[in-house]
């Protein structure tokens, strides 16, 4: 079966309940109606460029260059979690801590499907390695921005339990143990929410372009299944790394609670 083609004006129609939306919320008076419409622009223009660029990348297929958008996506990923939190660290380190936490985990979840379980020739055929890395940082960005503003929120909030526990003798990974659990607990939502409830409540975005495109259900499923597996894996592995090293920074060689390390987006 041929894939419906969409023309502009068929874009133009969905971007019209976009605009209806935002006109709604100005006359109610609730707001957003800004966001809404440069969300929308952004998303439109951002899609549009990746398009054109993976479309040249397809057709000359290089490491290097897979290799360059790669590392485009995890330095971008890099900024938005930081943009994210409400208190964030300060310096480089708010921005080295998730992007080293999303890179150990999305690129290795990745590499390990792309040579182990899909198989590819070469491994890093654009088509299947770039779609498939930038589901699993996609969701990994999430749950690492979730699980540090979680962490660096609770921990100024409760910094005076923190404190106490030092003063009776606990160590930093015992005086934190629980805003670092509930931190992960927080970052896990997401992905679990969707997993629980795909095929029931909610028909997944991969698989759902896989059906569109005209590809048999059961191997759209069979797809749909291991990008879960995949997106699971790596956002939970980024969670864990950016808890531990997060939980590990607001704490001094002298295990002192240093909530002076941390700054208010605002004052960014």
């Amino acid at each position: 079966m041929d894939m419906i083609r969409l023309s502009a004006f068929d874009l133009a129609l969905a971007a019209s309940l976009i605009v209806l939306l935002a006109a709604s919320n100005w006359f109610t008076g609730v707001g957003h109606s800004r966001t809404l419409v440069v969300a929308a622009v952004r998303c439109a223009a951002q899609l549009m460029l990746i398009g054109l660029v993976l479309e040249a990348l397809f057709a000359n297929v290089s490491l290097w260059w897979a290799a360059l958008l790669s590392m485009t996506m995890l330095i971008i990923a890099g900024f938005e979690v930081m943009a994210r939190q409400q208190r964030r660290f300060k310096g480089m380190a708010g921005y080295a801590l998730g992007t080293l936490s999303m890179f150990v985990s999305s690129f290795s979840v990745t590499f390990l499907a792309l040579t182990v379980i899909v198989g590819p020739d070469p491994w890093y055929e654009p088509r299947y390695a770039i779609p498939l890395l930038g589901m699993v940082l996609g969701n990994t960005m999430t749950g690492v921005a979730l699980t540090l503003d979680n962490l660096t929120r609770l921990a100024w909030q409760q910094r005076a339990v923190v404190e106490a526990r030092l003063m009776l003798g606990h160590d930093w990974a015992t005086a934190i143990a629980d805003i670092r659990r509930d931190s992960v607990r927080n970052g896990l939502i997401p992905i679990v929410n969707a997993m629980a409830a795909a095929g029931v409540v909610s028909l997944p975005g991969m698989m759902t372009g896989q059906i569109l495109a005209g590809n048999p259900p059961m191997e759209a499923v069979k797809y749909q299944i291991l990008v879960f597996f995949l997106v699971t894996a790596g956002t939970g592995f980024g969670i864990l790394a950016a808890a531990g090293i997060g939980a590990r920074r607001l704490f001094d060689e002298r295990q002192r609670l240093r909530l002076d390390r941390l700054r208010r987006a605002a004052d960014a």
